[in-house]
């Protein structure tokens, strides 16, 4: 299981199938609420399968994370089932914020 410290959160990458409709609108909402915690830590949006190497999480919905994990394997991959309820971004924020470790399951450690 891949596990990242919150101070080695750089690069956070919402990912979607390849449009840019709800995918999008969830990593501006992340990455204001990234901003507003006064975090330094970058949030894109990219299609799964352009995850850059660097990427430290993922936030991906359920459906596309085997592909996520499979681009990305030394990323922490959470995810979400609903656009509206995403409980993966609400997880990483509170993690980062408390400087938790980030754990693939979305927990804290």
């Amino acid at each position: 299981m891949v596990t990242k410290r919150a101070d080695e959160v750089k690069l956070v990458v919402f990912v979607c199938e390849a449009g840019m409709g709800s995918s999008l609108i969830g990593a501006n909402q992340l990455k204001k609420r990234i901003k507003d915690a006064g975090l330094n830590v970058r949030v894109i949006h990219s299609p799964v399968n352009e995850i850059p190497a660097e990427t430290d999480v993922v936030v991906s919905h359920e459906g596309l994370a085997a592909r996520a994990r499979k681009v990305a394997p030394t990323a922490v991959v959470l995810t979400f089932r609903n656009f509206m309820n995403n409980t993966a971004s609400d997880q990483l924020l509170r993690s980062l914020v408390a400087g938790e470790q980030i754990t693939a399951d979305g927990q804290p450690s």
